[in-house]
């Protein structure tokens, strides 16, 4: 039998005793398999082996097979192979052949002629296709690109690249859209991408890279979330060490019920200092404060028994807000905290008062109560003791509208009466006027009956905006209308004239109010109701208020003005509900006092319609102050062209200007004016022109959310955001902003922006509103304003944020990132610029399934949730947007987080390999092991504090030397010199007169300071008489000086005395010999004293007494002698 082929099934057996031979001129292989006939080495083909590779027959150690009668007749070329070498050669084909071991690994091979040697794909890319290109990159890679080539180190230096790179990382508004949306939009080209971003920028001189890089790097540190490097304390044993401290920190704050307002002071610029928190609870009245880093609470504010209900419980069955049969108004009471100055807290029932309490003090008082006094000639209404519900409070948080208004305003008060009051801080006197802590200094009627909802005001306030005739203080009514103040309130003396204290002070009070006056915003000026059939008696939008002085009204009017608002306090909430349209106690109030148009205005001017109440939709209207000068008004309404001024003989004078029609001249004069003045002192006032006032109004959208029902509002009020652009250290390198940046870099006038649109972020400013299904809603409060006052246009937010909470309780914003806090305890930190859809970090996760099914339940039924424990109450966030720190209120708990921001310290921060301790050491290693910002400032303080006390301990030092010796009294060491030379001159140009006069030779002695005097009349003396002279002074060891100033003890050296000499005669030559040992002597004994008393003096602390002169008797034994 013959073997079957190779390429038979794998099954089949190789030998099959029960099959036949085929009839076949080829008895191997299968015929329906293509074959190619392969040459063999000696030259044949074959094509019965395709298997094959070489073609070369191996010898089988077995015998082959006995052969058919018909393969016998065959040639012998034509025999198959043995079967065991058709299968190794099979095998040897399928593996693949082994690489050559020598060789080159790559070949070059030349480019085709005429192709420039030096040329690249790359550099036949133009500038964008590259700057798209090199934008997917990270920060770190594409700041290392610049090291590349030239090109593309000019790339990647240009803004323009990091520009598209930061929107393609931040897509912003383009993240509501859906990538097939956006595609076809795209084709289309109706909407051309924008490159730039709104936001609010988070350094003082931000460029592109710095925003591009910061913001990664703070957002990447966030969602770590490392702890702080505390450094220690200067009493701690090693003040180089640092601590780390607590990412989060929670504890109790004993308020007893939910806190829903918070208050902390972080400290700003290069200022900062460890945060204090002040927490309260409005439904007890209740207050405390606490250090966040220790999680230790004051005693201020759990010793004040003073508890206060609310109007539910006071009035059982009346509507709130003025609603139902519109008889009383009522509401929750209102309270607002400040931790520098403490609480006011302010009761939403009939007969209410207003209750402060300093931080300083354990116990408060009320405040700012009604009487009945009325005066109408003055313009006093009698409010009555019933001076209704106190519907919104506000105090200071900050110096300075305290110490701009002289101490006047430091909280305000609105009423349901419609009346508005400001009280005192309390002053020391300095200014002129001592007032009293809580004490009333100013009264208004804004909107008699209407209640004041809401109050807003400027807390950095300055001087500058005070002369560019800013707004400082906002108020909104029931009805919707908006009040604002320009001017400060200034306060006179005014006489008793029979008036006891409490009545001269509501007289003082109305009397300053009068000073200034509130204007009000036309456009929200208050609508009636439609009345087809003219059935009503007088207009619905009319409402009397207080006058001002200015007015120069007669008593007259003021008595007929006061009297019409006296009848509008007594008309209840029901009577304004049936007269006007858009009665919402509910409403809330944000202000953007930094807004500028570059005309000295700008304010916007925030207005939410919660939609609430039944019937009522949710609306936000955005009111916009601009001004517009006369000039612009006369340009418009006349066409003849203006004529140019005519020309000077002198040149151009810097006033003569070409106007031009376009407006963004005008606005670049305005610029220029404002480098120019931001030069200047803050305090001189800007240059300014005649201008029209007007308001305009803008309508924000809701993104397409319906039956929307807002419960949170909140407006970034981070460093930059704040600031105006007068102030703003970007424009014109504003001196009025006392904010530092570690990461701001002196620039050149040159590379500075001239305009808001050349800065990162075009100073855009964000506004957050949270609604009762869990979506937050972010605007850019500062976009383009409507044209005209009789349009409106839209903003479209900027993102819609859906979080995991089922309804949003509270809302903390910065330039950096927003948090949200949910009704089940929910606090999570989003990126508002969209890098991300998801939240970056999860701050406090919520609460467990059985208290989340609680809530519902309390949803559901009748009496509603009331006072919910597991819900955030307030976020308080630290306005410097690079430090990640705030504090969130759970219940009547609070959350604080202090996350490590040192990656952002520099731009590129390569981390060192730190030198590991050995096993079981406690040892740092190296004393500087990181890169953060803490440890060198620590460093740079504890060398600066050696310094400063070395210098101390030298000025100590050359102080009491100059005190003692006399040292330093001639100035430097040279002019003492040359003092010291023109003295010897002096005696030595005597000495030389003397020779000469007496013709003898003297003696020149130099045994002290100040020269013995010589014995006028007797030049020639005896030599006898010398020698006794001598020899006394020898044998007194207590010789006094001829000067009596100076009281040196002489105190003679043992082994260095003179031999006395007994004779009595000698020889001329050999006296004037002793005498030069003698002086000689004499001076070595006072340079010998004058070094002792020096040690002594040494010795001593202070300045040691001098040594007296002793005395001696008998023949001079004693402590004399020793």
């Amino acid at each position: 039998m013959h073997p079957e082929p190779a390429i038979a099934s794998e099954n089949a057996p190789l030998h099959d005793p029960s099959q036949k031979t085929l009839p076949s001129s080829s008895q191997h292989g299968h015929t329906s398999f293509p074959q190619r006939p392969s040459p063999s080495r000696d030259g044949t083909e074959s094509g019965l082996y395709p298997g094959l590779t070489g073609g070369t027959v191996q010898s089988s150690p077995y015998p082959p097979a006995r052969a058919s009668p018909v393969s016998e007749a065959e040639p012998v070329n034509t025999l198959s192979p043995p079967p065991r070498n058709r299968i190794a050669e099979y095998e040897n084909a399928l593996n693949p052949k082994p690489k050559k071991r020598g060789g080159v690994l790559f070949e070059v091979i030349p480019k085709e002629n005429g192709a420039k040697e030096n040329s690249s794909p790359i550099s036949a890319l133009p500038n964008e296709v590259l700057t798209h290109a090199l934008s997917h990159l990270s920060p770190n890679d594409l700041a290392a690109v610049a090291l590349v080539s030239r090109r593309f180190n000019s790339l990647v230096t240009s803004p323009h690249a990091w520009m598209v790179a930061f929107a393609r990382y931040f897509p912003g508004p383009e993240a509501l859209l859906d990538d097939a949306v956006r595609e076809a939009i795209e084709e289309v080209g109706d909407i051309i991408r924008s490159g730039r971003r709104a936001f609010t920028r988070l350094t003082a001189l931000a460029s592109w890279r710095s925003e591009y890089i910061l913001r990664t790097r703070l957002l990447r540190s966030l969602v770590r979330g490392r702890p702080v490097q505390v450094p220690a304390t200067p009493s701690s044993p090693r003040p180089t060490s640092l601590q780390l401290g607590a990412p989060i920190v929670m504890y109790p704050v004993r308020t007893f019920t939910l806190v829903n307002h918070l208050h902390a002071t972080f400290g700003t610029g290069l200022n900062k200092r460890v945060p204090r928190l002040i927490h309260g609870a409005d439904d007890v009245g209740m207050a405390t404060s606490s250090d966040p880093t220790t999680g230790k609470v004051d005693a201020w504010g759990e010793s004040d028994p003073t508890f206060f209900v609310q109007f539910s419980e006071r009035f059982p069955g009346e509507a709130e807000w003025g609603l139902g049969p519109g008889d009383v108004v009522g509401r929750p009471n209102v309270m607002d905290v400040s931790q520098p100055y403490g609480i006011i807290y302010g009761e939403g029932s009939p007969q209410g008062s207003c209750y402060y309490r300093a931080v300083d003090e354990m116990r408060g008082h009320f405040i700012a109560e009604t009487m009945d006094f009325s005066n109408p000639a003055v313009g006093i209404p009698k409010l009555g003791v019933d001076g209704g519900a106190v519907c919104s409070v506000w105090i200071a948080k900050s110096k300075t509208i305290p110490t701009l208004t002289d101490g006047l305003v430091g909280m305000m008060m609105g009423s349901a009466a419609g009346v508005v009051t400001a009280c005192s801080l309390g002053t020391d006197g300095l200014r002129g006027q001592r007032l009293q802590r809580g004490e009333l200094t100013a009264r208004w009627v804004l909107s008699p009956g209407v209640p004041i909802i809401a109050i807003a005001v400027d807390d950095q306030y300055s001087v500058k905006r005070q002369a560019q005739n800013r707004i400082w203080a906002v108020a909104l009514n029931a009805l919707g209308e908006i009040f604002y103040l320009t001017k400060f309130p200034s306060r006179n003396q005014v006489s008793r004239d029979g008036l006891d204290a409490a009545e001269h002070a509501e007289y003082t009070a109305w009397v300053t109010g009068r000073t200034v006056h509130w204007n009000l915003v036309e456009l929200s000026r208050r609508v009636a109701r439609p009345d087809p059939y003219n059935g009503k008696s007088a207009d619905g939008s009319y409402s009397p208020r207080s006058s001002w002085d200015d007015m120069c009204l007669s008593e007259l009017q003021i008595s007929a003005e006061t009297k019409e608002i006296q009848q509008f306090l007594r008309y209840p909430p029901k009577h304004f509900r049936k007269a006007c349209l858009g009665w919402d106690m509910r409403r809330r109030l944000e202000v953007d006092f930094a807004g500028d148009d570059g005309h000295y205005a700008g304010e916007a001017i925030i207005v939410f319609e919660c939609g609430l109440g039944e019937g009522n939709g949710s609306s936000i209207k955005r009111f916009t102050r601009c001004k517009t000068h006369e000039k612009e008004k006369d340009d418009v309404s006349s066409p003849s062209p203006l004529l140019p001024p005519p020309a000077s003989l002198f040149g151009n004078s810097s006033d003569s200007r070409t106007i031009s029609d376009g407006p963004n001249s005008r606005f670049l004069e305005d610029i220029q004016r404002t480098r120019s003045s931001s030069h200047l002192s803050s305090s001189s006032s800007p240059e300014r022109m005649k201008s029209i006032e007007e308001w305009r109004c803008s309508q924000l959208s809701l993104g397409g959310l319906s039956n929307v029902q807002l419960t949170a509002t909140a407006l970034d009020h981070s460093t930059y955001a704040v600031l105006t652009m007068s102030e703003d250290p970007a424009l014109g390198f504003s001196t009025a902003s006392t904010a530092s940046s570690p990461y701001a870099s002196p620039v050149s006038v040159a590379s500075q922006p001239a305009s808001p649109a050349d800065i990162p972020g075009q100073r855009a400013r964000f506004l957050a509103a949270g609604t009762a299904t869990g979506a937050v809603l972010v605007w850019d409060i500062r976009s383009p304003v409507s044209r005209s006052s009789g349009f409106t246009n839209t903003i479209d937010p900027v993102r819609i944020i859906y979080t995991d909470s089922p309804e949003i309780s509270c809302i903390g914003l910065t330039s950096l990132y927003l948090v949200h806090g949910g009704n089940d305890g929910l606090v999570q930190a989003w990126d508002v610029l969209a890098s991300t859809t998801q939240p970056i970090k999860t701050l406090n996760p919520r609460f467990s399934s059985r208290a989340r099914r609680r809530l519902v339940q309390a949803q559901a039924s009748a009496q509603g949730v009331g006072i919910n424990m597991f819900a955030a109450g307030a976020i308080c966030l630290d306005p410097d947007p690079t430090t990640l720190r705030g504090a969130v209120s759970l219940g009547n708990q609070i959350r604080y987080w202090s996350y490590s921001s040192t990656a952002a310290d520099q731009y590129k921060s390569n981390k060192r390999k730190l030198r590991r301790s050995e096993r079981g050491s406690n040892n740092g290693g190296e004393r500087f092991s990181g890169t953060g910002r803490g440890k060198w400032k620590d460093h740079i303080a504890n060398e600066k504090y050696e310094l400063e006390r070395d210098q101390r301990e030298r000025d100590r030092q050359a102080a009491r030397l100059a005190g003692r010796f006399g040292v330093d009294l001639l100035g430097s060491e040279e002019e003492a010199l040359a003092y010291a030379a023109l003295l010897s001159q002096e005696s030595l140009a005597e000495e030389e007169k003397k020779r000469k006069d007496s013709g003898a030779n003297s003696v020149w002695s130099s045994s002290s300071a100040n020269p013995a005097p010589s014995i006028p009349g007797n030049e020639d003396i005896d030599a006898d008489i010398a020698e006794a002279i001598r020899l006394s002074l020898q044998d007194n060891p207590t010789y006094d000086g001829p000067s009596s100033s100076f009281d040196i003890p002489i105190i003679p050296v043992k082994g260095h005395r003179s031999p006395v000499v007994k004779g009595k005669r000698s020889a001329r030559a050999e006296s004037s010999k002793h005498d030069e040992l003698s002086d000689l002597e004499f001076a070595l004994q006072l340079s010998l004293a004058e070094e002792q008393s020096r040690k002594e003096a040494v010795g001593d602390d202070g300045f040691p007494v001098l040594i007296p002169n002793m005395s001696h008797s008998g023949n001079g034994k004693g402590k004399g002698r020793a």
